[in-house]
This record gives structure tokens, sequence and C-alpha cells, in this order.
């Protein structure tokens, strides 16, 4: 079997896990960065690499939209034309099309949208995104799914979490079509993972998670609709219900979430992979995370500190440079300052998730856990 799960150590719902895909294997838990448009913002692969991130995502929305899903397939595949050897998953650009709100219709069929780039009309079908996944070549790929608000009422809940099982089959059926009519060669084989919806309503998300296993077995499990803007206590309680839920020996996924404590909170519920844009997206705006909290660089009282952004972190950034002259690259504007924050958040997370491993392996994971959240806080850190 080309894609496999192997989970090695367990602390309550907790666990530590292999995941091996056709272009290597993924420790987990762990924090997969993002590379919407084939790179992950201002970081080059090799650097990647030195934060020990082993699996990135891609979205196919805007691959689709620049340069072409066809150019990436001319070029060899997302693998060649980005650089990166390791696994890749594209998620479908559900998300982003329905983002769109006023430029976007949603029918049985699809959705009809405008291009954010051109105003082009364009369609995303079940089908569609299907040939579109298929011509970036992840290794994983996401199902098209009917994305909602999170705090969305039962009905509109409900007729998103329908719509996206439906969806499920048809992606799966061109999926197996596909495949018929051209199989892809050895190392290069794709799983596509279905995707949990249901909104933060415990009868929806369990009526899913029946029809999705019944639909026949998955390489893994996606878990969408959530840190959208429902409270958290609500996502911990959707993640609870999913580690019930869902077959544990598949890895879960839980889709856009990377802020550090709901990474650990995750880890605690049975998530085994993450992803988000805040690592980069906060370290071109200025903030770092620390292992006590957010620390924003352009605080005048950093000025002459010259400490590392956080003393227990390994990542480069933090071995060479100092909060001063981070603080001064942001101050006088130079690229720099971006590289080597976004260098540091994603080193963070994907450390993080490499801590939380370590301490599920060695039986530590319950205090560990306990010991983390309580020093981190989500609030500007202290400066000595």
């Amino acid at each position: 079997m080309t894609f496999r799960f192997e989970t090695v150590a367990h602390a309550g719902a907790a666990r530590a896990g292999v995941f091996t895909t056709p272009h290597g294997a993924v420790q987990t838990p762990a924090f997969m960065p993002v590379g919407t448009q084939a790179t992950v913002k201002t970081l080059d692969p090799r650097e990647l690499r030195e934060t020990g991130a082993t699996m990135i995502l891609a979205n196919a929305y805007h691959l689709h939209l620049r340069p072409g899903d066809d150019i990436v397939a001319e070029m060899g595949g997302l693998h060649r034309f980005m650089g990166w050897d390791g696994p890749i998953l594209t998620d479908s650009g559900g998300f982003q099309v329905f983002s769109l709100e006023t430029l976007r219709t949603v029918s049985e069929d699809g959705v009809e949208f405008r291009s954010h780039i051109d105003g082009s009309r364009r369609q995303f079908t079940p089908e569609s995104v299907m040939v579109i996944e298929r011509n970036l070549g992840a290794d994983v790929v996401m199902q098209f799914d009917h994305v909602i608000p999170g705090q969305s009422e039962m009905e509109t809940s409900r007729d998103a979490s329908e719509r996206s099982l439906r969806w499920l089959a048809r992606c799966r059926a061109e999926v197996e079509r596909l495949e018929e009519a051209s199989p892809r060669p050895a190392g290069s084989e794709q799983a596509l993972f279905p995707i949990l919806q249901g909104g933060i309503h415990p009868t929806l998300r369990r009526a899913a998670a029946q029809e999705i296993r019944e639909m026949g077995e998955w390489a893994g499990f996606g878990i969408g609709g959530l840190s959208v803007g429902e409270p958290k206590p609500a996502m911990y309680e959707i993640l609870e219900l999913c580690n019930d839920a869902l077959p544990a020996d598949r890895p879960r996924y839980l889709m856009g979430v990377g802020f550090p404590d709901d990474l650990v909170e995750g880890v605690a519920r049975g998530v085994d992979l993450f992803d988000c844009v805040a690592p980069t997206r906060m370290g071109r705006n200025g903030t770092a995370f620390t292992s006590e909290g957010r620390l924003n660089v352009r605080r005048a009282e950093l000025r002459a500190d010259p400490a590392p952004l956080d003393r227990n972190c390994r990542c480069t950034t933090c071995a060479r440079f100092s909060r001063a002259y981070i603080r001064h690259l942001f101050v006088a504007e130079e690229v720099l300052g971006l590289r080597l924050l976004s260098l540091h958040n994603v080193h963070f997370l994907v450390a993080l998730m490499d801590d939380a491993r370590a301490a599920v392996r060695s039986g530590t994971f319950d205090a560990w856990s306990r010991d983390w959240l309580l020093r981190y806080h989500s609030r500007p850190v202290s400066v000595s």
C-alpha cells in the first residue's frame, strides 16, 4: 500500500505516528507550512527543510488561476515545479471559492465564480477540481467541499454538510475514472481525503462521519469548517467528537488551524496534521511566536535588546540574530526582517509538534501539554 499510517505511541487521545506517502514519511503530529501559490512566502524550499518541515501545502484555486494547473503539469508537477521533493497536499480551493461571497453562485452542480485576478467567469465542480488536483500532482488531494461560517445555524450547516457528502461521492468517482483512463506512474500516486463538515452541530458531524466511513476506505480524513469564526471551546468539543467518530488507524488533518495553543489542544484531541498561513502572515506583519506568547518585534523596548526572539528556540534566526537587529530590519523596512521572522515562526510550529510527539512517545504528554499551555498566553510577551 503506497499510503500507510502507523501509530507508535498514545497518551489518551494524543498519538505519535508515521504517515507514509510516495514522497516520504511524515512523523506525526506535524505542522505543514502553507505554500498557497507553490511557495511558502519568502522561504526557499531548502530553508523549509532546515526548519524540520516534511510536508507542505499548495492550493488548487490559486494555482488553477495562475499559472494554470496545465502549466504545472507540463512542468512536471508541483514537486518539480517548486523544487520540493517531500510530500505535498493540495487543498481543493473550496474555502477560497466560498470566501468570494458576492462573486460566486452555488448550485448542486458546483460553484460559478469570478476570478479575483481578472474577473473572468469560472466554474468549479467536484469533477473539474479532481482534474486540477491531478494535474498539480500532490501526494494528498482534498475533496471539493461546501464551506460555511463556523457559527452557521443547523439548517445551513446541514445543507452544506450533505452537499459536501454528495460532492465527495462525485470526487471519488472522478478520481477512479481518471486513474482507469490513465494510471499515474509508480511514485506519483495520489490519495483523496474526504472532509468532515457539519459546523458546530454534533449530530451533523456524527452523521457525516458515518456516511463517509460507509463509502469505503480512505487513506486519511480532513476535519473542515473549524477555526472559521466559532468559539474555541466549540472547536475543541467537535474535535473530541471527531476523535471518537473517525477511524483510529488513519491520520486526521485539522484544516486551517495553526496557532500554537490550538495545535497543542488539537494533538490532545487526536489530531495528527495541521496547516495554517499564520506563521508567515504574522511574520510579514512583525509578530513572532514564542514559548511565552506573541511578540511584536516593532516594540520600542526591543531597540537595544540583545536576546534572541525566543531563548528556547533552536531556529537559525534565534541562533544568529538579536531582537534589536530584527526590530531594526522592520523599522527600516528591510525585506530580510520578513524572511527571518517567517522562518522563525514556521520553525517554532514545526518544533512544537516535534516536542509534542516526543512527549507522547515518552509518556509525558499530559504534564508537558499542561505546563506548556500554562506558560503560553495569546498576548504580547513581556520584555525583560
